[in-house]
């Protein structure tokens, strides 16, 4: 559907296109992806993952000896492989003349006659995939993310020397200030214009742009949204997310709740739930 959408622009010419999933999170591979495609001369591409219980998913079957896809089966109860859709794809412009200007599952709809026609091919991903739609899996795709950042690219994450990395794995935004005797790690992201004051402790989480965590206060297995503050003192644990311009007061206990945005937390909310 939002493909028909689009098609004055996607359809401008002959070159392929990317179409990704907003929820999942890897090490995506666009340029071996792209010569992929390019070189099998199909109509779609599909990043595969493998999983350990493919029967909780659809699952790719391919046609022996190719990378073609010959079906999908969704959950099957006896083994037919373990490669499931990794929710990003290459197509070739052709690919809308499939699509009606309603709404559509691509999935469900589109991909299948593509695999009959012999359009449609694998390509498997090396390394780490997750679906992060929720943010117990979105703390848990951060922390693959950062081990991967680790090997790869190490010199992007603090480094061990630094006196407030305790455990590794820490991604700190060049613009965020970090106070003293502070205890950051393992799995954690600042991002930009954060303000950490003295004696904080970090641990499992996710710091927006432009929010503030004030001394001696706790984050652990948490998000904290853009533009929001936590208090002196005070601990938010878990799997709690704070969102857009929400200010968490001194001394407040805070266990896994989703607050709202612009919203103002001034006493303990002890039991999980939507503030």
């Amino acid at each position: 559907g939002p493909l028909a959408l689009a098609r004055s622009v996607l359809g401008k010419d002959d070159s392929p296109f990317f179409v990704l999933n907003a929820d999942v999170t890897c090490e995506y591979p666009f340029e071996n992806m792209r010569d992929f495609h390019l070189a099998h001369g199909g109509e779609g591409t599909i990043l595969a993952t493998k999983v350990e219980e493919p029967s909780k998913y659809g699952v790719i079957v391919m046609r022996q000896g190719t990378t073609q896809i010959d079906r999908f089966v969704e959950k099957p109860v006896e083994f037919v492989g373990n490669r499931i859709n990794a929710g990003i794809y290459m197509f070739n412009p052709s690919i809308l003349d499939r699509i009606e200007l309603r709404p559509t599952s691509i999935e469900k709809e589109i991909f299948p006659q593509m695999a009959s026609d012999s359009q449609l091919h694998t390509f498997d991903l090396e390394g780490f995939w997750m679906d992060i739609g929720q943010p117990k899996d979105f703390l848990t795709g951060t922390c693959l993310y950062l081990s991967s950042l680790a090997k790869r690219s190490p010199e992007l994450l603090a480094p061990a020397t630094e006196a407030y990395v305790c455990g590794g794995n820490v991604l700190v935004h060049p613009t965020a200030k970090i106070g003293e005797g502070c205890k950051i790690g393992p799995n954690v992201t600042i991002g930009p214009n954060v303000v950490i004051g003295n004696g904080v402790c970090l641990q499992r989480c996710v710091l927006m742009e432009d929010t503030t965590i004030r001394d001696y206060a706790w984050v652990k297995n948490s998000i904290v949204g853009w533009h929001s503050s936590v208090g002196r003192w005070s601990r938010l644990d878990g799997v709690t997310v704070l969102g857009d311009d929400v200010h968490v007061l001194d001394e407040v206990y805070v266990n896994g709740a989703s607050v709202l945005p612009h919203k103002s937390i001034s006493a303990n909310v002890c039991e999980p739930g939507i503030v």
